[in-house]
């Protein structure tokens, strides 16, 4: 039960006022002395609020308050002392006290304003990422709350060592231990290094000579140290992956422990179980995208401290002269220009004005907080974002990917051809996730009439004219575009983006305490994504999950648009567990060669593979935008998270389900066939 500590040193004042309290129903617990609170602040988690006086013998209030606020900084701390004056009052205010009240006070006052601080200490927890952990039952604590369910971190243990533990199915030591042959029917094609494997080498083999894990021998034929692994050592460590894959997706769905604990799971697990020696699991975690997203994060801040967020905002969010043209007018153009610019950089631009605009709406209609409208402002911009990649060859990597498998059996499309297949379905699928947001959400809106382009122009001619460091920022933001287009790849997406952050700390518009202050968990899901990635790829486990989906298919599922259709609903899950230029490089080389057996044209299971590996939507780690988006979607106020892990599964399920409707009846079996490919 939540409990109250009283801290005076005046005893009869201190007692009388707990019996009067006790008298209540408050439950508390009074103190003589600022030691012993600290020591039972410390001791005892049932404190959530403490009264306490400011002027006491030995140590001071003011330095009570300071170590609780070290040891427990949940804990809401309302000032009630006969010494009151101004410059305490400030003091107090600058160290985060809940309130400021001056002894004799109102009893019904001091109560109202204790259960108010009780209220407060959820929304504490939230900001500080502290478990709000019901008692009473052994079911509570299994089930716990977000980033503490000890019932789900038990299950991920048990199902961690039953998957790496359990015997090695036949088909992957096959896969394994099949040396390459060359041609279309070898087993191991969908490995993602099937090329730079040498003649009659297994995956095993280039497995641990590229990334120097197993033993070391010497090889009798050319007498050199050679590093060898046993098929079954092998085997053993794609079962790692595969069941880091599985108990990393659970932690991530369910919330059962922070996000970024589990992106250190991922590497733990890779460390200590030999997956990779620990500079290639440093160097999986250290990914071009992983700098990106460092970059984005840290210029976000930046674009927001010179208040350039709000000139964006209000030359992209014209047309959004209500809730219902920003969703079915403003979000069908984004995707599209998503098509042909940084989603990601798109995304991270919009996303702080978007949380001007709910945090307006919110004040302006005095409600504290419009869950509905975060999702729909927010999330649905993201998942328009996300599909926005099949629209053209620069919409990211993973077309980048298809097209050289493609170019490998000299039918790679041109960029024109890409446009003419691709773009056709962003439009059509921005208006779906519209219809698909706004139909189910619109009755939940509390602020439903808001026009954000209104809210965007005030918000920009509060701020005045463009200072200097907004034309300073403008300028380096328009060169990183310019890096991104004509030098992505040379540079990469980082590379850019970190001279820009460096431009902007030396001609102090960012400070490094607003670079060190972004959402590094984030950062560390990321990485941990592509680490994940890594792994599976150069184990064969991506190639084991993909070899067993490709089996299960029945004959009718083979060939033509089946075929298709089972490549992109295979890659479209598979995605959100991988990067998407993992994914594609995992499924491609099994499914196009597959088309060319089965005679049909490459281009249809090759285009929609590509296309379905932009579906990552119901995993934060499926894609940056969904990572930048949770970074950035918080409560101003309270910290709290507006769009959640629930919500990304909840909405990204749903929306992953209509994306492959519109691919197979809009796309497949729609215009392709009026277009037809050519011969």
């Amino acid at each position: 039960m939540a409990k109250l500590l009283i801290v005076d040193d005046e005893t009869r004042f201190r007692e009388t006022l707990s019996e009067r309290l006790i008298l209540r129903g408050i439950t508390n617990e009074a103190v003589g002395d600022g030691v012993t609170a600290i020591q039972l602040v410390r001791g005892d988690p049932d404190i959530d609020v403490v009264i306490l006086d400011r002027m006491m013998p030995g140590i001071s209030g003011e330095q009570v308050l300071k170590d609780i606020r070290l040891y427990r900084p949940e804990v809401q701390v309302i000032f009630l002392t006969g010494h009151g004056d101004m410059d305490s009052a400030m003091e107090v205010g600058k160290l985060e006290a809940y309130a400021y009240l001056e002894k004799p006070c109102d009893l019904d006052q001091l109560i109202g304003t204790i259960e108010a601080a009780r209220k407060d200490v959820v929304h504490a927890k939230a900001r500080h990422e502290i478990p709000h952990v019901e008692k009473g039952s052994l079911h509570k604590w299994l089930v716990g709350s977000a980033n503490s369910r000890p019932g789900v971190i038990l299950f991920g243990v048990l199902l961690f060592a039953g998957l790496v533990l359990m015997p090695t199915p036949t088909r992957l030591t096959e896969l394994l231990s099949t040396p390459k042959a060359g041609g279309t029917s070898d087993v191991h094609m969908g490995y993602a290094y099937y090329r730079d494997m040498a003649p009659g080498e297994t995956i095993a083999e280039y497995y641990a000579g590229h990334y120097d894990v197993g033993e070391t021998v010497r090889d009798e034929s050319t007498g050199r140290q050679v590093r060898r692994l046993e098929t079954s050592q092998a085997a053993r460590r794609a079962q790692t992956m595969l069941a880091t894959l599985v108990v990393a997706a659970l932690f991530w769905a369910s919330g059962a422990v922070p996000i970024g604990i589990t992106a250190l799971f991922v590497g733990a697990a890779m460390y200590f179980l030999g997956v990779l020696r620990p500079d290639d699991v440093a160097r999986a975690y250290a990914k071009d995208a992983v700098i990106f997203i460092f970059g984005v994060l840290a210029l976000s801040r930046a674009i927001s401290r010179t208040g350039l967020d709000r000139r964006i905002g209000l030359l992209l969010l014209r047309p959004a002269r209500s809730l219902t043209r920003y969703m079915f007018v403003f979000l069908p153009i984004f995707a599209m220009a998503c098509s042909f610019l940084s989603e990601h950089a798109l995304v991270a631009f919009l996303i702080p004005m978007l949380m001007l605009v709910y945090s307006t709406s919110t004040e302006e209609t005095g409600i504290r907080k419009d869950p509905a409208l975060a999702v729909m402002l927010i999330l649905a911009l993201n998942f328009a974002a996300n599909c926005g990649g099949p629209g053209s060859p620069a919409a990211g990597g993973r077309n980048a990917v298809m097209i050289g498998i493609l170019a490998e059996y000299g039918v790679a499309p041109t960029f024109g051809e890409w446009v003419k297949y691709g773009l056709p379905f962003v439009p059509v699928m921005g208006l779906v996730i519209a219809a698909y947001f706004y139909l189910a959400l619109r009755r939940q809106v509390r602020t439903p009439q808001i026009d954000i382009a209104s809210i965007v122009r005030r918000a920009s001619d509060k701020i005045g004219p463009m200072n200097a460091k907004e034309y300073i920022t403008a300028a380096v933001l328009i060169g990183l575009v310019a890096l991104w287009i004509t030098c992505s790849d040379v540079l990469g997406m980082g590379g850019p983006v970190i001279l820009a952050i460096v431009l902007l700390n030396v001609l102090r518009v960012i400070r490094w305490r607003d670079i060190a202050g972004i959402h590094w968990e984030v950062v560390a899901l990321y990485a941990s994504a592509c680490a994940l990635g890594k792994g599976l790829a150069v184990t064969g486990a991506a190639l084991y999950i993909a070899d067993g989906f490709i089996s299960l298919l029945p004959e009718s599922l083979i060939s033509g648009e089946g075929l298709a259709m089972a490549a992109a609903i295979f890659t479209g899950l598979s995605t959100n567990f991988m990067s998407d230029g993992a994914t594609v490089s995992a499924i491609g080389p099994i499914t196009v060669p597959m088309s060319i057996i089965s005679d049909v044209h490459p281009w249809m299971v090759g285009l929609v593979t590509a296309f379905a590996s932009s579906f990552a939507h119901m995993l934060v780690i499926g894609t940056p935008n969904n990572a930048i988006v949770y970074a950035l979607a918080k409560d101003p106020v309270t910290g709290e998270q507006l769009i959640t892990l629930k919500d990304f599964l909840r909405h990204g399920s749903i929306v992953l389900l209509l994306s492959f409707v519109v691919l197979i009846f809009w796309v497949i079996q729609g215009y392709w066939r009026w277009l037809g490919f050519p011969g």
